[in-house]
């Protein structure tokens, strides 16, 4: 079996790694199975990208398309392009896309469109909201697949809502946490744990990069300010990402608490959040990780897709008005940490999972 891996964001970098260590393990057992791994290049910026590879052990791509950034339009076509080429160019099995990017959407299609079978990894979750590129690119690639792997078994009955075929449906668990969990002995401080006397438990994780927080540069503002008055006598480390950071441009914002940093590499990033008090964010996958770790998880948004990293897991849904994350987030400090457990399945071994049942398929 031959299988094209694609990989476009820093979420990908982070799914993908447990997924060829599985490969490798089983190409050692004597299996007939190969890979190929192409980055589409939509995250191009060295601490969005390269640094993930390095850290996480990946292979250097066989092929970086480097499509960079544009529209949503003017990316998802540039990746249309250029996978056609290289799928023409080198013939697969099998094109195995993983998460919700763009990148995933794309390649499925092209894939597709090439008689090629499609596995997706992380299949079936959804969030409702359609004005999320992420939801039409989840839909779309759903619409297409062949292979799903679930990380829930919620995702697999919305999967089912939608007419996929029973058999083709695999609650395998989370890819996202096999690489925590074949990482947790590596992470370690990042260089200004000691210059910003950070401790154990005396700081806050913020993290926001989805329009509806970032893209208005006065509610942006508003939303930091009111983070920073919460945040008490806790530090805030906020590594911002770039478009961010120049939606703010050189605005002083008179921040007590909140201290900028640059995007963290992965070892780096859970090393601050396994020792954080808290984490403030609007990513799906950071509330997954936190599930884990056992860390409070406020997520500024109004729907997830990750419905489990709230029934069973630390996340919380505060919606996007600062006044609401006040009032949950003092709720928090009032009654402590309410009790939360890991979901099924998420126990390091999905990515194992994953390629024993498309072998099986070959």
């Amino acid at each position: 079996m031959k299988i094209t891996i694609v990989a476009g964001a820093r979420p990908n970098f982070i799914k993908i790694a447990p997924i060829i260590k599985a490969i490798e393990k089983k190409q050692n057992e004597g299996a007939d199975v190969s890979y190929r791994l192409v980055h589409t290049g939509q995250h191009y910026d060295k601490n969005l990208s390269d640094t993930f590879f390095e850290e996480l052990n990946i292979p250097k791509p066989d092929n970086n398309l480097e499509v960079k950034s544009g529209s949503q339009a003017e990316q998802t076509g540039a990746i249309m392009v250029a996978f056609e080429k290289e799928l023409q160019q080198n013939p697969c099995d099998l094109v195995l896309v993983v998460g919700d990017v763009n990148s995933t959407m794309a390649c499925a299609i092209v894939a597709k469109k090439q008689n090629l079978k499609v596995a997706h990894v992380e299949a079936g979750i959804r969030s409702g909201d359609m004005t999320m590129p992420e939801e039409i690119n989840r839909i779309v690639t759903d619409s297409i697949t062949d292979y799903f792997f679930t990380t829930s078994t919620s995702a697999s009955e919305n999967l089912l809502k939608y007419g996929a075929d029973t058999t083709n449906i695999h609650f395998v668990g989370n890819v996202m946490i096999d690489t925590l969990y074949q990482n947790l002995g590596r992470i370690f401080e990042p260089v200004f744990w000691n210059e910003f006397e950070l401790e154990t438990g005396n700081y806050i994780i913020l993290t926001l990069h989805r329009p509806s927080n970032v893209d208005e540069e006065q509610s942006l503002i508003q939303l930091l300010q009111g983070i920073d008055k919460l945040a008490g006598d806790k530090k805030v480390i906020f590594p911002i990402h770039p478009r961010t950071k120049a939606i703010l441009g050189e605005t002083n914002l008179d921040l007590k608490n909140i201290l900028f940093v640059e995007p963290q590499g992965y070892l780096n990033f859970m090393y601050l959040i396994k020792n954080s008090f808290a984490v403030i964010t609007d990513s799906g996958g950071i509330s997954e990780e936190t599930t884990v770790m056992g860390i409070p998880c406020f997520t500024m948004r109004n729907n997830t897709e990750r419905p489990e990293t709230q029934s069973t897991g630390t996340n919380t849904l505060v919606g996007t008005s600062i006044e609401n994350l006040e009032k949950l987030f003092g709720e928090f400090l009032e009654n402590g940490k309410r009790k939360a457990g890991i979901p099924e399945l998420w126990d390091g071994k999905a990515s194992e999972r994953i390629i024993e049942i498309l072998l099986t398929k070959s």
